[in-house]
């Protein structure tokens, strides 16, 4: 018998350990066409087989692309074709969506995959990122100098706020193996036109910053971006642990809003003291702070000279007597 192709290999193992926790239930995976999502459909259709699950393929059309519908209907029979089920999600994009095009699509996509993840009483969505995907959002993470968060890279396993699984098994597997799998498997993919737009800042380090660092520092660059996010994650893990143990004790309900310890947060290390900030602020009134709103609370604690209340997104930061007082924002 002839040997099992090395790209469609290293794609069913991923996939196979991403499903194991599903046997005997149904699981939806993102299609958009492209290599990526189609190696995905046909590695979890062969998977799920062995553990008697199902497999749903979600196609979005974002209806953004002339041909859009045409896309979608060939990513479906082919989903079919390779023995999933298959629906085809059409939704609108908001086109004025504050944060750009590429963020209302991401939006309109989540919804809709959601949604049919509950109708078939899916345990869990899988989506086709791949290492490469991985490398380039640490890479513009860094670009904005936004910190560990996004540092950490995409998630391997998400639990949404309403239980549902979000799932990344080809975080560790190259773009060039889905393509590879497809070709090994008579699998015809589709390239979007968006993924080579330099309009979008993900095609522009995809396209010229990835390969000049390749150029100039040698291979493997995508890989250590990548590992760079897992090593991220698992700090950011154990700093999330001690944070929780730490929070209970610290933090009392106030009126309109809730305190934190001054004290307290004067024990702990800057880098801890700062998490806490944001995560109490994030947790009560659901925003996230920026570094300089974050380094500006906590200087009510490091800092304090009388300066008055701080105006942050959503809520107000004062001290007052032994506490950081946050109230929300009438």
């Amino acid at each position: 018998m002839p040997s099992l192709d090395p790209a469609i290999a290293e794609v069913r193992r991923a996939v196979r350990a991403a499903l194991a926790p599903h046997a005997g239930g149904r699981v939806v995976v993102a299609l958009s066409g492209g290599a990526d999502s189609l190696a995905l459909t046909a590695a979890a259709v062969f998977e799920a087989a062995k553990i008697g699950a199902s497999v749903t393929a979600a196609i979005v059309d974002h209806g953004l692309q002339a041909g859009s519908d045409a896309v979608a209907e060939r990513a479906a029979a082919q989903a079919r074709a390779v023995g999933a089920d298959a629906r085809v999600l059409t939704v609108d994009v908001d086109l004025r969506h504050p944060d750009g095009l590429e963020a209302a699509a991401r939006a309109a996509r989540y919804d809709a995959l959601r949604r049919c993840a509950v109708e078939v009483r899916a345990g869990a969505v899988l989506l086709g990122h791949t290492l490469d995907d991985q490398a380039e959002t640490v890479l513009l993470g860094l670009a904005r100098g936004s910190g560990a968060a996004s540092l950490q890279g995409m998630a391997p396993v998400r639990e949404d706020e309403d239980g549902m699984l979000w799932l990344r098994p080809l975080l560790g597997v190259k773009r060039a193996t889905t393509r590879a799998c497809c070709a090994a498997s008579a699998l015809e993919f589709w390239d979007d036109p968006h993924n080579l737009d330099p309009r979008f800042a993900r095609v522009r380090a995809r396209e010229r910053v990835l390969p000049i660092f390749e150029d100039e520092l040698g291979p493997g660059i995508a890989e250590a971006l990548a590992r760079t996010a897992e090593q991220l994650r698992e700090d950011a893990e154990a700093f999330d642990e001690m944070i929780h143990e730490t929070i209970e004790d610290i933090v009392e309900h106030a009126e309109a809003g809730i305190s934190v310890s001054v004290a307290a947060l004067a024990a702990n290390p800057a880098a801890l003291r700062n998490r806490i900030i944001r995560l109490v602020v994030d947790s009560e009134f659901g925003v996230g702070l920026t570094r300089v709103q974050t380094v500006e609370v906590a200087r009510l604690v490091t800092d304090w000279s009388g300066q008055g209340p701080i105006d942050l997104p959503g809520c107000t930061a004062r001290r007052a007597g032994g506490r950081i007082v946050f109230t929300a924002r009438g």
